[in-house]
């Protein structure tokens, strides 16, 4: 075969550097999309932010938080109180009370009261650890070197909830032999510890850690029969068994009651407020009010980078007679910055308000209301690909009167309904709440009988999908949930 050349035509898509950060900046979130700003402004010289209350000047490309520019008439009045603030759903903010014997954690959209008193408690974790603490306890004490040396010993021993893992025999193995440390040294060095505040710690156990806070609270009614069923009976409350406990305890119901009440009273982890827990910071990218009496989103403004091309620079190349190629690209690449940026609040704000009017009645009446969505659907109202719009709806966060949630929270499943309609799984893990909540202690709702109550009100619901919303809600099963 001879080597012969041969012209071929072939179409193919090739994403301009352009489009290619358009893309980037879309599925960003707001933090990290200020953290790739701040590297453009520290790279390219042709980029420079805004100065609030700065006036624009002559060429210069300025450009307003999209559709905060058509809500800035609408945001000057102030709307009706009973529009700006509601109510939040119910069950929000509600503690646990058998925390001792779950790590039971719920979600919660709407942040804790500023005026909240616990906040002192907040701020004294955050700046002093556990060993400090006990440090400091350590020192107010009279003993000696030597039992100050192996208490400090002992407290870095701790782990974070307080609680002292490793046996003393196994921490004892790890001293050097040359100082003839015997083992009740340590029996007596840890209860040194179990002394200091907070009360619990140093506790080898969760019923030791309880057994050393009931001693600090004998002359409370029914400590001693908390007493016993704390060294004897803890697995048998943790599982609801109230018969039999009152067969082995002999006590009758009031005085069970009073035990159980004291016992939850407790804290199983009397070191964890002073465990050091990392903060995770949310800027929502749109705020969301009811103003004249229509559900309104808009761009917040603390979330949106204005940003503009720097004068000077711009001026020196306008006045060259041959461009400088790496400035003149330096320029282009800031117009395509600002340019995307508005686009990506653009795309956000549109497929935000397509969201709040299809979920209108969950902003009326809360989860409940919560209707069926789909990506899409909202990509099918805007004219956008799916993909653009699980872009968009992926860690980017909304405020609303009823607390900060992230866009793919409005989205979910379905379940059908006996008129043919469908119930989003949203508004039957709050029906599965609700429920719950009314139940009778004594008599809990199992799982066969909520999706029975499910089904009269004509929402068709398997048990087996009863368990898996209530477990994804921490509740626990009926038979840890049945009290006196």
């Amino acid at each position: 075969m001879k080597p012969a050349l041969q012209l071929k035509l072939s179409q193919h898509l090739a994403l301009t550097p352009q489009l290619q950060q358009s893309i980037k900046l879309l599925q960003l979130s707001t933090i990290e999309m200020k953290q790739e700003i701040e590297r453009y402004l520290l790279e390219n010289p042709m980029l420079e932010r805004e100065d609030d209350g700065e006036l624009g000047f002559a060429g210069a490309q300025q450009f307003d938080a999209p559709a905060n520019r058509e809500q800035e008439a609408e945001r000057s009045e102030t709307p009706p109180a009973g529009e700006e603030r509601e109510s939040l759903p119910e069950g929000m903010g509600e503690v646990d009370d058998d925390r001792w014997t779950s790590d039971a954690g719920t979600y919660s959209g709407a942040g804790r009261d500023e005026d909240d008193d616990s906040d002192a408690h907040d701020i004294h974790a955050a700046t002093v650890s556990l060993r400090d603490h006990l440090g400091w306890q350590l020192g107010m004490t009279q003993l000696s070197e030597r039992d100050r040396s192996l208490v400090r010993f002992l407290i870095e021993a701790l782990d974070d909830d307080g609680y002292l893992s490793a046996s003393l025999e196994e921490l004892l193995e790890t001293l050097p032999p040359e100082y003839e440390i015997e083992l009740e040294e340590l029996e007596i060095a840890l209860r040194h510890i179990q002394n200091f505040d907070p009360t619990g710690i140093g506790a080898r156990t969760p019923a030791e850690c309880l057994r050393l806070q009931l001693l600090a609270r004998r002359d409370e009614p029914a400590c001693d029969l908390a007493l016993v069923i704390v060294d004897k009976h803890l697995e048998l409350l943790a599982g609801r068994d109230f018969a039999r406990l009152k067969k082995l305890t002999g006590c009758d119901d009031e005085t069970l009651k009073a035990a159980h009440a004291l016992i939850v009273s407790l804290d199983p982890r009397p070191g964890a407020p002073y465990a050091q827990v990392e903060a995770r910071y949310i800027t929502p990218d749109v705020i969301v009010k009811k103003l004249k009496g229509k559900w309104t989103a808009y761009i917040n403004p603390d979330a949106y980078p204005r940003l503009r091309i720097n004068r000077l620079y711009a001026e020196i190349l306008a006045k060259q007679r041959r461009g400088n190629g790496n400035m003149t690209a330096q320029l282009q690449e800031a117009r395509w910055l600002i340019k995307n940026v508005q686009q990506r609040f653009d795309t956000i704000h549109r497929v935000t308000q397509a969201i709040v009017d299809r979920q209108r009645q969950f902003f009326e009446h809360g989860e409940v209301a919560m209707r069926p969505l789909v990506l899409r659907e909202i990509a099918d109202i805007l004219g956008l690909h799916e993909s653009t719009v699980s872009r968009v709806t992926s860690q980017k966060y909304m405020a609303t009167p009823r607390g900060i949630f992230e866009l793919k929270y409005f989205f979910g499943s379905h379940v059908a309904t006996d008129t043919g309609g469908a119930c989003s799984a949203t508004a039957i893990r709050a029906l599965i709440k609700q429920l719950i909540a009314a139940e009778d202690g004594k008599k809990p709702l199992s799982d066969s009988q909520i999706s029975e109550i499910l089904g009269q009100q004509g929402i068709v619901v398997a048990r087996r999908t009863v368990a898996k919303y209530r477990e994804s809600l921490n509740i626990p099963p009926v038979n840890l949930r049945k009290t006196l």
